[in-house]
């Protein structure tokens, strides 16, 4: 503490040439609590038989279901769960007529079943299934339970738990039940709970062996679709609801997986791969091999006389604990070690009577593809089409085959140079509608295309950012998640036909969008060539001849791409806003979108040796601190850099490595120790932050919540424990029973406040001022 007084007093003397501080902000000036203020829509739904739609939002901590339709899709709000209890809502459907909506409250169980509790409720937490009207009234739950498929009638609800097929039963609700659900105080998931929905919850509706999941109602609702995983195979099963009937399609000693039916509900496909052979039964411990030589068994070794030596260790990549090369892979043996079909190939599209499960194969991939052989999933759409996502080149995109004739080739759907992200294809599955950043590789778009294949068209262009489609029954206007540089998302109607979003949800009243900042785009190169792009928020009130002290954010993943406007993912989205806010206080910010990340092509998202790999990612990091350095308005004494996740772990290599460049951080979930080998030679060991721990002199402030479900705790445990014994300071807030991003709007208001009082200190000479206890 004493070096710290002394640290802090030395940098209030310090003389202010090359830095000026900038005029101090009027006494209303925003706050994150405005910057955070607006309410962000999380999912958005549409009917597919009436012009409909419903989504999700995220106002201050509290979740709520909203709905509207034509002609003015004035919001109808209908839940009111007004705490910031952490209970999130998600898996948002609506009936095909519309009249029904449900959803799930409550997170993700954790690895061990523990589902997050960040209130810290002596009760615990749950994860309960939830049902509303959209004609108003008061939401009802279901019971517990996680993935809902909702029937087109809306009258029950799928889903699958401990292997086997349940369904609730939506049906009306009593007065003294409703009248309970809107009393004052309901909002807490318990006070609300209202009596479960009739049926029975307790015994399966479908019972088979194996593990069975995603069940798919036909469009016509008389049927269920699923997937029955038997280990070393699977079927596709197919329960009619009105004779009670299981019937598997064209069963055989293959996985066959992601079921899609016909618009007339008379067939299904889906997709099937090889079974698995006897060297990978081995491996896992199944079939007549067993698991002769424990977890760690190879079989490839074994097959070779090697006896199980991995060669691969400590999170090293391509090389082992040693940090020498990996050795020599043990040749392929086809049939015993590896499976294929006949004619080599590895992957197929099937089709097949849901009443007779009579199938065919109607398209497969070619021997030795590696372009087709990582489809996950299939959509059927219009009467002999089904379409899917691919990446054979550089970019994600959309593809059709048709289903009653072998193309050679699938129909390439989204053509240009950008990634498709979101899609969506109208009622009757002739139309595909897609955002893209191509044409626009800083921000994304809508596109419309026939599923058929033919000429693709740009449905919104501009400044805008339009995500997440949601099609309209009439297919005349599109639902999209959106925003711009300085408009926060908001849910937005498109017409079909092309033109500007019209914003329905949320207000912006109380928004402070007159001390936003358009960044600007400015391209940086690695010490070895590579190109990157970043984004730079430059403050409204900088005076030429100012130095300003700087800002690094580096965004999490590393699959992300920060945008030049607002962001469709939660904690991005908050994050773009903080930059904001932090801008508007007078700092230079600039977003690093460094290797690894998406929307730049396959090349740069696989680029070689990042992560444990070789750490290349860093030096993008690195060239972007340099640059600030090299603006005449930044004081090259004062840039600091924060971040989550990845960028926890990039911001901690930032101050272990250039603590000369890098002043200060703030590390938010970071990695600090890719793999587990502790030796200096390996090369995972290298790659990590504490591999620098010598030379990391920069304060820094530590924040993660001990139920992480992304990164370990121990992560954060381990690197406090090094920067005690290497006397580097370090502040600390640790969120009880909170997750990767805190589900509470409070501690996000309480961290980033702590950031910007951290940052304060370090990069400004700021007195410290007290802070009070982080929020429970």
């Amino acid at each position: 503490m004493r070096r710290l007084l002394v640290f802090v007093a030395l940098i209030s003397c310090l003389p202010l040439i090359a830095f000026q501080t900038p005029r101090a902000a009027p006494a209303a000036a925003p706050t994150i609590e405005h910057f955070l203020s607006p309410g962000y829509p999380t999912q958005v739904v549409s009917a597919t038989k009436v012009d409909r739609i419903a989504w999700t939002a995220y106002e201050r901590g509290a979740r709520n279901v909203y709905t509207a339709a034509p002609p003015e899709f004035r919001p109808l709000k209908l839940t009111r769960f007004n705490d910031d209890d952490g209970l999130e809502l998600s898996d948002l459907a609506i009936s095909a007529d519309g009249s029904t909506v449900v959803f799930v409250r409550g997170t993700q169980p954790n690895r061990a079943g523990w589902i997050a509790n960040p209130t810290g409720d002596p009760a615990g937490a749950e994860r309960t299934f939830w049902a509303a009207k959209t004609a108003g009234g008061a939401p009802w739950r279901l019971g517990e339970g996680t993935t809902p498929e909702l029937s087109p009638n809306g009258r029950s609800v799928l889903y699958a738990k401990d292997g086997q097929i349940y369904r609730y039963e939506i049906g009306p609700r009593s007065a003294p039940a409703a009248a309970a659900a809107a009393a004052p105080g309901a909002s807490a998931s318990r006070a609300a709970a209202a009596p479960r929905a009739s049926g029975n919850t307790t015994t399966p509706l479908i019972k088979a062996w194996g593990t069975n999941l995603a069940p798919r109602w036909s469009p016509d609702g008389t049927k269920i679709a699923f997937v029955s995983n038997r280990v070393d195979h699977s079927f596709v099963g197919v329960y009619d609801v009105r004779a009670r009937t299981v019937t598997f399609l064209s069963p055989s000693v293959d996985h066959d997986t992601s079921p899609t039916w016909s618009p007339d509900s008379k067939r299904i496909a889906f997709i099937r791969r090889p079974g698995t052979p006897f060297a990978q039964q081995a491996h896992s411990g199944i079939g007549g091999l067993g698991n002769p030589n424990g977890p760690a068994f190879n079989p490839l070794a074994a097959l070779s006389g090697q006896n199980g030596r991995g060669g691969r260790g400590g999170g090293g990549g391509g090389r082992n604990n040693r940090g020498d090369a990996a050795e020599p892979q043990v040749a392929a043996r086809p049939g015993l070690t590896t499976a294929a079909f006949a004619g080599g190939y590895v992957m197929s599209f099937w089709v097949a009577d849901a009443a007779t499960g009579e199938g065919k194969e109607f398209w497969h991939d070619a021997k030795g593809d590696k372009d087709w052989v990582n489809i996950n999933a299939i959509q059927w759409a219009g009467t002999d089409r089904v379409v899917f996502q691919a990446e054979p080149e550089e970019w994600v995109r959309m593809y059709s085959v048709r289903v009653s004739a072998s193309d050679p080739e699938p129909t390439m759907l989204t053509p240009g140079d950008g990634a498709v992200e979101h899609t969506a294809i109208s009622a009757d599955g002739t139309l595909l509608f897609y955002t893209t950043n191509a044409g626009d590789i800083e921000r994304r778009h809508l596109w419309k295309v026939p599923t058929a294949g033919g000429q693709a068209e740009q449905v919104t262009k501009g400044d805008t950012i339009e995500t997440y489609p949601a099609v309209l029954a009439s297919a005349r206007q599109v639902a999209v998640l959106g925003g711009d540089a300085t408009r926060p998302f908001g849910v937005g109607l498109v017409s079909a036909t092309g033109g500007v979003a019209k914003y329905v949800y949320p207000s912006l009243a109380d928004f402070p969008i007159d001390s936003e900042v358009v960044p600007q785009l400015v391209l940086t190169r690695a010490d070895d060539g590579l190109e990157i792009h970043n984004q730079i928020f430059l403050p409204k009130d900088l005076q030429p001849g100012q130095k300003r002290p700087a800002i690094v954010f580096v965004h999490g993943g590393p699959v992300r791409q920060m945008l030049l406007g607002y962001h469709y993912m939660h904690f991005y989205h908050i994050a773009y806003a903080v930059n904001q806010w932090l801008a508007s206080q007078g700092y230079i910010v600039m977003s690093i979108n460094y290797r690894s990340g998406i929307g730049y092509g396959k090349s740069f998202r696989m680029a070689p040796n990042t992560a444990g790999r070789g750490n290349a990612e860093y030096q993008d990091v690195l060239a972007g601190g340099r640059y600030l350095q090299s603006r005449p308005d930044v004081d090259a004494n004062r840039i600091g850099i924060w971040g989550l996740s990845y960028g926890g772990v990039l911001t901690s290599q930032a101050l272990a490595r250039n603590s000369d460049l890098f002043k200060a951080g703030v590390d938010l979930a970071g990695v600090h120790l890719w793999g587990s080998s502790l030796d200096p030679g390996n090369v995972s060991y290298e790659s990590s932050t504490i591999a620098a721990i010598d030379t990391w002199k920069s304060p820094v402030l530590l924040i993660q919540g001990d139920d992480d479900r992304n990164v370990q705790f121990s992560q954060m445990t381990g690197l406090v424990q090094l920067l005690r014994a290497h006397g580097v300071h370090h502040e600390l807030i640790v969120f009880p029973d909170d997750t990767h991003e805190t589900l509470l709007h409070k501690r996000y208001l309480y961290a980033f406040n702590r950031l910007s009082e951290f940052m304060g200190r370090f990069l400004r000479g700021a007195a410290p001022r007290t802070t009070e206890a982080p929020p429970k």
